[in-house]
């Protein structure tokens, strides 16, 4: 079982350098603000599983007009912005 802990904002803050190496060695931390959590400091492994584009090929048929009147278009803007946004994660790797 993953356990996971919990720091609110300002001890997150304080306690940083502490935070990092914690996540260097695989443990994440949830950060709260007034008891609700808002953010997460993860092993930047785990960020990275998260961020990898999922296959749309399962969904193939599974709307029709799913894609609006033209589908050519939508799925060329769509890809132009997968592009970008893998460019981004190749540069934080």
């Amino acid at each position: 079982m993953l356990i996971m802990q919990r720091k609110d904002a300002k001890a997150a803050r304080n306690q940083l350098p502490a935070l990092l190496d914690a996540a260097e060695k695989g443990r994440s931390t949830i950060i709260t603000r007034h008891g609700r959590p808002v953010a997460a400091l993860v092993p930047i492994e785990v960020s990275r599983a998260t961020m990898r584009q999922q296959p749309l090929t399962p969904l193939e048929g599974s709307g029709r007009g799913l894609w609006g009147r033209d589908s050519t278009r939508t799925l060329r803007k769509l890809q132009g912005e997968w592009s970008r946004r893998g460019s981004i994660h190749d540069a934080v790797s």
